[in-house]
């Protein structure tokens, strides 16, 4: 293993070990000493740490090579733990009340009592919170006892993980322990909503439609307003790259290039190829998205040509993710 001459953490013994109650309780155990643990999510695989703690919030960014204006998504195990961490009002409630656990992050003001650290929160005055609904997640939450800090459990800017394999691979020596709870279900990181005196807005398209949202609330969700402002995780503009260029809504396909297909378009030509869904299915898309990434991005080639997909629905946060990893870096 080889972590470059440009890494600032020193190589762990990284353990890839099966979810259960033994391995969560030690999982918990490592969290409480400062570690860092990868742990499966409904939406893809989190890189934990105890949210409460610079100290440990520092190994996240260390172990990821992240940015640290952009914040973290603290994740908690109800409503009543988020409360005492941030400050929700009558929409930021009702968002909760109907998504939760699920694949929502609120971004609320922060609460008096709000134990989350300023790293975590790159020194904003709001906190990004988020109960999950994997049942690993959930029982690692509980025996913490604490908010945990966990991003994507990968590189900074690179593709997120749906398998352990995926973490094992990105972050081999860097994390303590991965629990492996097999491959996450909807492979498509939480939608972000901002609920803060200025409205409520979309930060960040994912796992909830935008139409549910807004069918929820009874209003159109707001617009980011800040260009350049990094107020939540997922809104820097290169995010989600593999190592090859992406062309995206590609009708034809080029010479030497890999193919990110959807629909069948282009089941007859002759490249390296994977249909994120032969049938159309958005979720179906969503959940292969980044595996497909990772498996084209291994055959070499140097251009990746994307199939057009739909806008609406799940359509408009995989177009996002798209968008941001053939972003120029």
């Amino acid at each position: 293993m080889n972590l470059g001459p440009a890494d600032a953490s020193p190589a762990v013994e990284t353990r890839l070990v099966v979810a259960d109650a033994k391995s969560i309780g030690d999982a918990a155990n490592i969290l409480r000493a400062g570690g860092l643990v990868a742990f499966p999510t409904e939406t893809v695989y989190g890189l934990g740490a105890d949210a409460t703690s610079g100290r440990a919030v520092a190994k996240i960014y260390a172990a990821k090579a992240r940015p640290q204006f952009n914040p973290l998504i603290s994740h908690v195990p109800d409503l009543a733990s988020a409360k005492r961490e941030g400050d929700f009002d009558a929409k930021a409630h009702a968002l909760a009340e109907a998504f939760w656990p699920g694949p929502l992050t609120l971004v609320v003001p922060v609460a008096s009592g709000c134990s989350v650290s300023d790293l975590a929160r790159a020194g904003l005055a709001s906190v990004a919170l988020r109960v999950p609904s994997h049942p690993v997640a959930l029982e690692l939450l509980r025996a913490f006892g604490k908010p945990v800090a966990a991003p994507s459990a990968n590189r900074s800017g690179r593709v997120s993980p749906t398998h352990a394999a995926h973490v094992m691979g990105d972050l081999d020596g860097r994390v303590d322990m991965i629990l492996d709870g097999g491959p996450t279900e909807v492979g498509l990181e939480s939608t972000i909503v901002a609920c803060l005196p200025d409205g409520v807005r979309l930060l960040r398209p994912g796992g909830i439609s935008r139409a549910r949202i807004e069918e929820l609330l009874g209003e159109p969700l707001l617009s980011i307003t800040r260009e350049g402002v990094v107020t939540a995780p997922g809104m820097l503009a290169s995010h989600y790259a593999p190592n090859a260029a992406m062309r995206l809504e590609a009708t034809a396909i080029r010479p030497g290039e890999a193919v990110l297909d959807f629909g069948g378009r282009f089941a007859d030509v002759q490249a390296a190829s994977f249909d994120l869904s032969p049938r159309g299915d958005l979720a179906e898309a969503a959940a292969n998205l980044f595996a497909f990434l990772r498996a084209l991005d291994a055959t070499g080639a140097e251009v990746i040509a994307v199939a057009p997909l739909p806008h609406e629905g799940l359509g408009e946060a995989i177009n996002d993710r798209l968008t941001r990893a053939a972003a120029p870096r």
